[in-house]
């Protein structure tokens, strides 16, 4: 991220308002969640795939699709995907795996596409960001405005109830011979995760912020946008959702 992720107060300030358009953007966040398990994701895709029978070459648009690894094993599943990210840079990475039906693109999802698709996904925590919780809504409103008469889409967000339960408040965590010294907390209705560390001499701070939201408060916002909740699974397994115990809130609608 350049002079932009140096820790001075200002710019650490600025950075708060949208650490997602910047935390995203370095390389020390590929770095950081780099042993993200391919083979899970792929398991999730298989069982997702399955369950919503999508048609052979649906049009599937997987929604903050980061470095698309998602997106290309949709693609290798014969599906037309794009996917799409606000960063630049995961957008830049992703499109070395391009071909005739997979496309990536930068696009902010609160705006809607010109495009409607059979499917969307929006996985591993990609919603809930937003300083404004407005944002959230809208970024609904856009996924159900962008859906095809008969598509559907697919939210793959963290179970808050679980996630707080068993947060872990400090650890340290080597990657690449990196320290990133992480700190998790729970503060005004959001899920912060503190990520400090030093690579070549120069110190650096981000910031996660994630809106700790429940299962009543996306059907509450769903209900507001003319949203029809179709079914919930706790994990990647597609068992049944359990508001204590599940590892993940996945929502299927339309």
């Amino acid at each position: 991220m350049s002079e932009a992720s140096k820790t001075t107060h200002t710019n650490q300030d600025q950075q708060n308002e949208t650490w997602f358009s910047s935390w995203f953007d370095t390389p020390y966040y590929h770095i950081l969640y780099k042993e993200r398990n391919d083979k899970e994701a792929q398991l999730f895709m298989d069982n997702l795939t399955h369950y919503l029978n999508l048609p052979e070459k649906a049009k599937v648009l997987d929604l903050a699709c980061g470095k698309g690894r998602h997106a290309i094993y949709l693609n290798q599943l014969g599906f037309d995907v794009i996917g799409a990210d606000l960063s630049e840079n995961s957008i830049a990475e992703a499109n070395k795996n391009a071909n005739e039906s997979l496309h990536f693109k930068v696009h902010d999802m609160r705006e809607v596409f010109e495009e409607k698709y059979d499917a969307i996904f929006n996985l591993f925590t990609s919603f809930g960001y937003f300083e404004n919780d407005d944002d959230n809504l809208t970024t609904l409103k856009a996924i159900k405005n962008s859906l095809s008469d008969y598509g559907f889409a697919v939210i793959d967000f963290m179970n808050v109830n679980q996630v707080i339960e068993t947060l872990v408040p400090e650890e340290v965590k080597t990657v690449d011979g990196i320290d990133f010294h992480l700190k998790r907390y729970v503060a005004d209705g959001h899920i912060f995760k503190e990520i400090d560390f030093e690579d070549q001499g120069q110190k650096f701070h981000f910031t996660e912020k994630v809106k700790a939201l429940t299962l009543q408060d996306f059907e509450y916002m769903m209900e507001e946008a003319g949203i029809y909740l179709l079914d919930i699974f706790g994990d990647y397994k597609l068992k049944k959702f359990h508001k204590t115990e599940s590892e993940r809130l996945i929502l299927i609608f339309k």
